[in-house]
This record gives structure tokens, sequence and C-alpha cells, in this order.
């Protein structure tokens, strides 16, 4: 391996385009990251066509780097202004914002930095080692009902986040789950709950509805606070993580990229899934769950690393079995195919230096997230100075752009402000933005791996539940949701006693 990789490091810097190609990779997919509804996707889309010029290797190395890169870009503005900038980051804004508005900032773009290249290093690595016996065995043992199984269980583990009360956050899911069944039935294709409008047959689409949970509510929740002269601007703060810091988190980033690359080497999951259950594992074995969602480190260390560990896993599929791990891999399909090239197990034999250029890339872009993320993150912090006049008008023009630009829908703009609207209401009765949220992306996940997963075994639970992966998910789930209520019980008896007194 060590010499394979030796050899893929020479071709990829002994060739000056190469280089070239790497290092656009490198600032494009963070930059298209960091902008709000335009992600790395946009950018991939775009140059598609153009990599028809290159060398097989170079366009596959660039929709790789850009990958790499580009997961990482969008936790940026999720930690400063709560703009997740794909879904995959949705998660690090439930604790990177509010530690920005604790005067955390540097900590949180520090802790965003490190975790990041720690997670995509270390996924690089595995990915290098063990591509084809792992996506032999996922391939194997997980199809659908394993699928759902792994998202009820982030469900009921992460739905007490960012809510006042337990029910109160469950109830934040449900309405996430309701928002997702919005477009067409999986099974049989039938338009439901769309209201007569034709554009809604896709559904909601994720980043309108993030925008505005996100970032219109919280545009709302400042101007409401500068209106009756509470408004607080965010402290500057150059502060990174501390060794000792990042040292008591080392569970939760051993955890969260055991998580992240579990999830990535699900065809069709990748780094959304792993986002958010890297998150929901770190409030499931925290002690002091109720920190979470307030500002605390290890959310975004959790966040960060999983969804970053994700990008290694997600290529396992792809160079292995042929099969696209999720939206970026699906095009980097289309970049064999341009050059006559089919991804699968015979790859590793036709084009072997083409696999550890590949490779390569994705470990050196990963370990450009390090130095480049801390070069520019000071920059980036003084954007905090612009004062909130200005600064909210700029939020919500990028935001419209970037709900208009993914469809070409004035719908899309128009559901990101109701969104916007609700969430500012919601947030004021108490009830979870991020429950929502996780509802909306992972129930359309859900349902449809729950609707193939019923047809494999012709609709018979029993046999539905008898595949022991699927089964100790699901079991693990209901119990997570069964201690919340033990102790949502115990709360309120304790309350009660309290006022009895």
């Amino acid at each position: 391996m060590i010499d394979n990789f030796l050899a893929g490091s020479l071709a990829l810097f002994g060739d000056p385009f190469s280089i070239l190609i790497f290092v656009f990779g490198v600032i494009g997919g963070m930059l298209f990251g960091a902008i709000p509804g335009v992600s790395m996707l946009t950018l991939a889309a775009i140059l598609l066509p153009f990599t028809a010029n290159f060398d097989p290797a170079q366009g596959v190395m660039l929709f790789a780097v850009i990958y790499c890169t580009g997961t990482y870009g969008g936790a940026i503005t999720a930690i400063l202004f709560n703009i997740p900038g794909a879904p995959e980051n949705a998660p690090t804004a439930f604790d990177g914002y509010p530690m920005t508005r604790n005067g955390q900032s540097g900590k949180a773009v520090g802790a965003a930095v490190l975790c990041s290249a720690i997670g995509g290093v270390t996924s690089a690595v595995i990915m290098m080692m063990a591509t084809e016996p792992l996506a032999n065995w996922a391939i194997s043992n997980i199809g659908p009902p394993e699928i759902f199984a792994l998202v009820f269980f982030g469900l009921a583990v992460a739905s007490s986040v960012g809510g006042r009360t337990i029910w109160k956050g469950w109830i934040s899911v449900l309405c996430g789950l309701l928002i997702a069944t919005v477009g067409q039935d999986p099974v049989g294709g039938i338009n439901r709950y769309n209201f007569g409008f034709a554009d809604l047959a896709a559904g909601i689409a994720f980043v309108p509805a993030i925008l505005g949970f996100f970032a219109v509510s919280e545009i709302f929740v400042q101007a409401e606070k500068k209106a009756i002269g509470k408004y607080v601007a965010p402290e500057l703060s150059f502060d990174f993580p501390t060794i000792l810091e990042l040292w008591l988190n080392k569970i939760a980033v051993v955890r969260s990229i055991f998580v992240g690359f579990f999830c990535g080497i699900l065809p069709g999951i990748g780094a959304t899934l792993a986002a958010f259950m890297g998150y929901g594992e770190a409030v499931r074995w925290s002690k002091n769950k109720e920190e979470f969602g307030k500002g605390k480190l290890e959310g975004v260390i959790s966040s960060e690393t999983a969804n970053n560990a994700a990008t290694g896993a997600a290529m396992i599929p792809l160079l292995a079995l042929g099969l696209p791990g999720g939206a970026m891999t699906a095009l980097m399909v289309g970049v064999f195919q341009m050059h006559d090239l089919e991804p699968g197990p015979m790859v590793f034999y036709n084009s072997p230096d083409l696999i550890w250029i590949v490779f390569a890339a994705m470990f050196y872009a990963n370990l450009s997230i390090l130095f480049i993320g801390l070069i520019e993150t000071k920059t980036i912090l003084y954007l905090l100075k612009i004062p909130f006049q200005f600064l909210a008008p700029m939020i919500l023009l990028l935001s419209s752009i970037g709900s208009y630009i993914g469809r070409g829908l004035v719908l899309d703009v128009m559901i990101m402000f109701g969104a916007g609207i609700i969430g500012f209401l919601l947030r004021r009765s108490g009830y979870s933005i991020p429950g929502i949220v996780l509802g909306i992306i992972l129930g359309k996940i859900g349902e449809q791996n729950f609707a193939q997963g019923m047809q494999m075994v012709h609709y018979d639970i029993v046999e539905y539940l008898s595949r022991p992966i699927c089964l100790l998910l699901i079991v693990a789930g209901l119990l997570t949701l069964l201690t919340g209520v033990y102790r949502a019980c115990l709360l309120y008896t304790s309350d009660a006693a309290d006022e009895g007194l």
C-alpha cells in the first residue's frame, strides 16, 4: 500500500497541470461549499463537460478533491451565521452558531478545521487499506431494511436536541417528517400533499427549507432583539481549541470517525446521514444531554468529524463495485463514462495508476483543509464585525439566490421565507429547529428505504425484523425513546414535588 501511495503521490505532483487541477479543486470546493445553496455539486456539474479534455485520472481526482474540501466548506457559514452550506453541515450549526453567539467563534471554527482534517485523513487511510473487502461486506449485509433502521435510530437519538422539553423535540421531528411527505409516494409515484402545485411534485427541496429554518429565522430573531434594544453583536474570538479540550473529546472524535465511515460506505446515504448520526451519538453517550444545542464544543467536533469521515468511505462502493454512494460520486461515474471506463472491481486491474492518484489526492486534500483552513480562519472571522443592519440584507440576498438557483423556482424562495417565519414562531415557543430539519432530511431517505425493504420481503414484517442488523437498530431506537420518556416523567415528578413543597 505504501509503495502504491508513493507512486500515486509522485504521479500527482510530478505533473504541473495535475498540481494546478488539485489546487483549483481544493480552493473551489471550499468556496462553493461555503456559499449557501451553491454547493460543491454546483461546481462539479459546471466542470463535468470540461473533464472530457483531461486524463481520466485528472478528471476523477478533481471531483474527489472537490468532494473532500466542499464537505468542510459549509461548516464556516453554519458556525458564523447559522447558514449550513449543505445538508451535511446542518448539525454543525446546532452548537456552532450558539458558540458564536457566546463569543467562541474562533474555537468553533478551529474545531471544525481540525476535526474535518482528522476525519477526512483517517477516512482516506482506511479507504486505501480496505476498499474492496469493506465494499463487499456492506453490499452483502446492508440493504434498504438496515438503512431504514439506521434512520429510525438516528431520529430517536437526536429527537431530544434543541427542544425546551422532550415532547416538543418529538413534535418538531414529527413536523419535519410530515413536511418530508410532500411530493410523491416512493412506491406508486402518486402526487400527495402538493396542494395542486405541479412544482411541489418533487417535494420540498432541502436547501430552501434549511436556509429558511436556520438563516431567515435567525435574522428575524436578531431583528426582534434589535428592535427592542436587546441585540448583542457576536464577540470576535480567535481562540482555537486547546490540546486539552481536544484530548477531552478524543472519544467523540474516534466514535464519529467510525460512525461517519460506516454511513459513507452505504450506497445512497453519504455524508448527510453521517453528520446527523455522529451528532446523535454524541448526544446519546453524553452525561449532559441538556447542554447540546446551546454551544457545546463536542457537537461541532462530532458533526464535522463524521461528515468528513464519510467522504473517503463513499468512494469505496464506487471504486470497488461501481455503485455511487451519493450525488457527488454519481457525477464521478459520469467522468468515468466520458473516458470509456467503468468503475468497479476491474478498474483496480485495468487502471491501478488512476486509483492511487485519486487516493493520494484525497489524502492531501484533507491535509490541505488543516493548513488552508487555519490560514483563512482569521480573515473569515472578521465578517462578524459587519454591523447587523448591513449583514442581515446580505444574508437574505445570498439565501434567496441559493434557494432559487437550485431548481430555478420562485416557489423555493417563497418556501424559504415561509420556513423562516414558521421557524421564528416555533423557536419562540421552545420547539426544536434541528428536529424539524432532521425530520425533513432523513424522512425521505427513511420512507424510501422502508418501502423498498417491505417490497423485498413481500410485506412480511416478521421477515423484515428477522434481519439481525435491522432488528438491533430498531430495538436500540425503541429503547432510546423509552429512556427519554422515563427521564421526562422523572423530571416532571421532581418538578411537581418541588412545587408541592
